[in-house]
């Protein structure tokens, strides 16, 4: 990747119940925001995604507080998916790496975002956000460590 494209890469994370995650990781795509254009537009190719899943599924799914997935933003192309007649969400395809899921309470901690914030799980609220390179990195190491043990491989 050119050094312009690295130096203007960013780290984002969406949060979605963990069976649509793992819809997704098969399928090679995101689906943020209930089928929203307007996150994965926000993204552009060389862009890392992080998946945080609040819960197993969508509705009823037990607690699960946990990161799920991990991958990159394969290219420019935001598209429309026509799952049924009355639901056409947008996607984007991401290159997905094998990872472990990692609970967030082992890391709360250490990432800017949460470290010392009683209500840390406000901030998933939005659905997609953008975090910092060092705490894609602190998630990053902990989902690809014992996945891989490689994550310095994905230049992060």
């Amino acid at each position: 990747m050119s050094e312009s494209v690295e130096k203007s890469r960013r780290y984002w994370v969406g949060v979605v119940s963990a069976s649509h995650v793992s819809l997704g990781v098969a399928g090679g795509f995101a689906q943020l925001c209930h089928g929203k254009a307007t996150p994965l537009k926000r993204m552009q190719p060389g862009d890392w995604l992080i998946y945080y899943s609040p819960r197993t599924d969508m509705v009823q799914g037990e607690p699960l507080q946990a990161f799920t997935a991990i991958g990159q933003v394969a290219d420019d192309k935001v598209y429309e998916y026509r799952m049924s007649d009355s639901f056409v969400p947008f996607r984007r395809n991401i290159c997905y790496t094998d990872c472990k899921e990692t609970k967030i309470g082992s890391l709360l901690e250490q990432l800017s975002f949460t470290r010392g914030v009683k209500n840390w799980g406000y901030r998933f609220r939005l659905g997609h956000f953008e975090i910092s390179e060092q705490d894609f990195r602190i998630i990053a190491d902990a989902m690809l460590n014992s996945a891989e043990g490689k994550a310095h491989e994905f230049g992060v």
